[in-house]
């Protein structure tokens, strides 16, 4: 359906930040009276293969040009800071946007809750069927990087309810976003790691999920950005990922539905 292509983003003083973060691009079928330009959708890192495959499903696909641009949130959220061309915002996390919003960089009440995240301790090399695995493991564990990632922040946040922190922080291995902490274990670069648990549905991998109530909720949240010049089709993306449909789906691929019917009130559980 789509193909990879070189990615555009405005030329802007972030070379180190931009250095450091991959960056991927997939553009979707394009109508025959061709939009001025695609819709630009900057996706974070670890929901860009569900919003391919929620896009890959969405009625009438042919009939508009998209294009996905995926990268670490706080990388994608310094780009729109700095005024990249994106259309649509989608974070890994509820700050970014909220802080976007502050700054009067989006569209009124287009801030929603579209998934919350959930995160799985996994290894490659062995069976994993309880977290007690944790309590006398003594090798590197990979986790996404705590400073910049929300699933770093849930993952840190789970080991510190198990009383584990303070023995493992000195062994972690810490990835720049989930993506590249999930690669990490799956290469066997890393014996074990906490990655996404929707990396492991997608990919057809059994780990064990760490209950919720372990971390705080990976409220993930959508914005349109207020310079877009395509805010229709934006809102007419935003309305599809929220729909049921679009919600149960997420919900097979290993994420948790947004059932509230005001999708904010999911980032005050």
């Amino acid at each position: 359906m789509g193909k990879l292509m070189p990615t555009f983003l405005s030329k802007v003083s972030l070379a180190c930040a931009i250095g450091c973060m991959l960056f991927a691009s997939t553009t979707f079928a394009v109508t025959e009276k061709a939009q001025a330009r695609p819709l630009r959708i900057a996706v974070a890192a670890n929901f860009a293969p569900a919003l391919k495959i929620l896009l890959d499903d969405m009625p009438n696909k042919e009939q508009f040009n998209l294009q996905i641009i995926s990268a670490a949130t706080g990388t994608l959220y310094l780009q729109i800071k700095h005024g990249a061309p994106f259309d649509l915002f989608l974070s890994a996390d509820a700050t970014r946007p909220e802080l976007l919003e502050q700054a009067h960089l989006t569209l009124a009440n287009s801030r929603k809750t579209y998934a919350l995240g959930q995160i799985a301790l996994w290894s490659a090399t062995q069976p994993i069927e309880h977290l007690n695995t944790l309590t006398h493991y003594t090798g590197k564990l990979a986790i996404a990087n705590p400073d910049t990632a929300p699933y770093g922040v849930a993952a840190q946040q789970a080991l510190t309810y198990l009383s584990l922190w303070p023995k493992i922080k000195s062994n972690l291995i810490t990835g720049i976003n989930i993506n590249q902490t999930f690669q990490q274990v799956r290469s066997q670069a890393v014996p074990l790691g906490i990655v996404a648990n929707s990396q492991l549905v997608m990919n057809k991998l059994s780990g064990v999920i760490i209950p919720t109530h372990y971390y705080q909720p990976i409220t993930q949240q959508l914005v349109i950005i207020k310079s877009s010049r395509q805010i229709a089709l934006a809102k007419k993306i935003s309305d599809y990922i929220l729909q049921t449909n679009s919600q149960a789906k997420l919900q097979s691929l290993g994420y948790l539905a947004v059932t509230s019917s005001n999708p904010l009130d999911e980032a005050k559980r």
